[in-house]
Parts: structure tokens; sequence; C-alpha cells
């Protein structure tokens, strides 16, 4: 379900404003990465019941007969494996971005304010979360943009730290560990996040030109992040900056599909993918459930002879 539904949800999110764009990707990688995870959970229980030490904690008085041995024994060991490997590795990722996140907060000097302003001729902005959030600016960034400009830009990271979009980000980078076709869901949340923070930051200084001026700006003077730049923070001269710029000037109507009946008819199969792979996973999670009653020996819970 994950390949099918990925190319609908992306689909789906081109047609819906930023920020409902960016709640449908996370979401979608959400869930598929937890029905993903719970197949695989799934499928050790079978094989795991022929351990001794595994019966004698579920009372088992037979393995779970759910197939032939070979088989189940072997989807068990495969699965085992991918969830031994995965693990460590969702682990280690959260510990990375946190201590990043640390490092990131250490170098702003510990200052109380807002605004971070770091001694660097090189141009860079971005929001850095926390609490309080901060948004973090190169002295070669002021430089760089006008007065107006340099508020367009504040706003923009502001909305950031506003919206808490950082954990959105942070979100679909587990869960595309959890599942190979999720990575594809990464780059477009990054899009909608920024877009929806493009779109804040052209409310609260009134004006969509000049949004659009400081991000292309900004973007122009940026030659490359900061090496202290963590790699979940959002900054506003990231992404496909040409057509972010191109949808602040022509109202946010960019990208958007002219054909409603399509994007209807996209937004059908990604509910049908996403309930199929909800169901699968409760239907799975029942029958092992009925299987672990009948090798306890609860005859009650055993099917009718035919």
């Amino acid at each position: 379900m994950p390949f099918l539904a990925v190319p609908a949800a992306r689909r789906v999110a081109a047609a819906l404003a930023p920020r409902h764009a960016a709640w449908l990707l996370a979401a979608v990688a959400l869930a598929l990465a937890a029905t993903s995870s719970a197949a695989l959970a799934l499928l050790v229980v079978p094989g795991a019941s022929y351990l001794p030490f595994v019966a004698v904690l579920g009372d088992l008085a037979e393995p779970l007969t759910v197939g032939p041995p070979a088989v189940t024994v072997g989807l068990a060991l495969a699965a085992g494996g991918l969830l031994l490997w995965r693990t460590p590795l969702l682990v280690a990722t959260a510990l990375r971005d946190r201590a990043e996140l640390r490092r990131a907060r250490a170098a702003t000097g510990g200052t109380a304010d807002e605004l971070a302003v770091l001694r660097d001729d090189r141009p860079d902005a971005y929001a850095l979360p926390g609490r309080p959030g901060r948004i973090v600016v190169t002295t070669g960034m002021l430089r760089a943009l006008e007065p107006a400009e340099r508020e367009a830009l504040f706003a923009h990271e502001r909305a950031h730290l506003r919206g808490r979009h950082h954990l959105l980000l942070v979100a679909a980078e587990l869960a595309a560990l959890c599942h190979p076709a999720l990575r594809a869901l990464r780059d477009p949340l990054a899009y909608a996040l920024e877009r929806a923070a493009d779109e804040a930051a052209a409310a609260d200084v009134g004006d969509r030109r000049l949004a659009a001026r400081a991000i292309a700006r900004a973007a122009l003077a940026t030659k490359a992040p900061l090496p202290g730049r963590p790699a979940t923070v959002l900054a506003a001269t990231a992404g496909p900056v040409p057509r972010r710029v191109a949808a602040l000037l022509d109202g946010g109507q960019a990208g958007r599909p002219v054909l409603p009946r399509t994007g209807r008819l996209v937004a059908g199969a990604l509910l049908l993918c996403l309930t199929v792979s909800g169901s699968a996973a409760l239907q799975a999670a029942n029958e092992l459930h009925t299987h672990i009653e009948i090798a306890q020996g609860d005859t009650e819970a055993a099917p009718a002879p035919r």
C-alpha cells in the first residue's frame, strides 16, 4: 500500500493549501509507517512461538500454526531482521537530530531574545526550534537584505516556529526509515512547509511582492548553509525557490491542478490505500490473537470442524 499511496498523496497535496498539504503528507507518512511496522511485528510472532522461552511467556501449549513451519519461521526471521536493523537506526537518527539542535542553540550564545545574530560573513538564516524558538541569522544575511526584506524574512522564519513545522519534518524523516517508499514524501512535505511559511510572511507584512523579493534575494545571497545548521531546521532559502516565488506572485495558485474531478479520484485512491493498509493490519492482529488462544489450548476459540 505505501507504494500506491505515496504517489496519490503527492497529487492530492498539490491541490491543497500549503498548511493542509503539509498535515496531509505528515499524517500519511506516519500512518503508513505505523501499519508497515505493525505488519513486520505480526510476522515475527508466529515464528518466535517456536522458541521455548517465547512459548512459556505466551502460555502456549504448541507453536502458532499459521502456515508451514519453514515458511512461518523464515518470514519471522526476515521481519525480525528488518525490525532489529531499523530500530537502532531510528534511535540513532533521533539522538543525532537532538544533538545537532543542542549544538546550534549553544552556538547562539544563550541569548533569550527571539533573534540570534551570528557574526559570520556568509549569508544564512533559519528557524531554530526550542524553548523559546529562535530566528538565527548571520550578519552577512542582514547586510544582503533591505530593512523591509529583513522583516519579511523574519516573518517567514517566525511562521516556522509558530507552526512547529520541524516536528512534521522530523516525523517524515523517521517514517522514511520505516518504509523505503515513504522517502518520496519528505521533499514535498518540506516544500509545503516552506510555502505555508511564505503565505504567513506575506500576510504578516501585507505585501506578497515584498515577501517574494525577500525570499529570492535571500536565496541568491546564500551560497551554502552554515556548517552548524541542523538537518531538521527549516529556512526561507530551502527548496525550489523560483517555484515558491512564482506562487507568491500569482496569488498562491502556481502548480495547482486544473481538473478537480481528477483530484477527487486521486483523493479517493489515497483514502482507499490508507483504509486497506489499516484494516489489513487490524485483521491480521485479530487473526493472530485467535491463533494464540488456540495454541494456549482454548478450545472455545478453536474453529468448528467442517
